[in-house]
């Protein structure tokens, strides 16, 4: 029984430490023009850790209602506040800064192996948010 614990707990730790931590910026402005998160799309594997910094005051990220894998839990921060997320389910997460959502601060969010197409948006998005995550999704490698 006392090996079996044990295997258990080091099979656990080997996967807490090969799960990476991505670090997205929530901004004013940046090169890619005014209320972005940087950066604006992200892949990664299940399990890996996304870390949201308040760089700019005013901000946040919440999940986009109808942009969540089904089964995945979603999430909305504090305005002002870092938010740490850990991603288990495969695919797409939209993620928009509740206040700056019309005016396109969105950001993806592709869990596992990139399957997403542009079609698999909601449909009724604000037309700046659906613009700009339309292009991140047509400029993945």
């Amino acid at each position: 029984m006392m090996r079996l614990l044990t295997a258990l707990i080091l099979t656990c730790c080997a996967a807490c430490a090969t799960a990476d931590v991505h670090t997205v910026q929530m901004l004013n402005r940046n090169e890619a023009g005014s209320m972005v998160f940087d950066p604006p799309y992200l892949n990664i594997a299940p399990g890996d850790t996304v870390q949201f910094l308040a760089t700019a005051r005013g901000h946040n990220a919440a999940a986009i209602e109808g942009l969540v894998p089904e089964g995945a839990t979603t999430f909305k921060g504090q305005i002002n506040e870092e938010l740490t997320l850990t991603l288990d389910i495969e695919g797409l997460y939209g993620v928009k800064c509740t206040p700056h959502f019309a005016m396109g601060m969105v950001m993806l969010i592709e869990v596992g192996p990139q399957v997403a197409e542009p079609q698999d948006l909601p449909a009724d998005l604000p037309r700046r948010a659906a613009d700009r995550l339309h292009s991140y999704l047509s400029a993945r490698n």
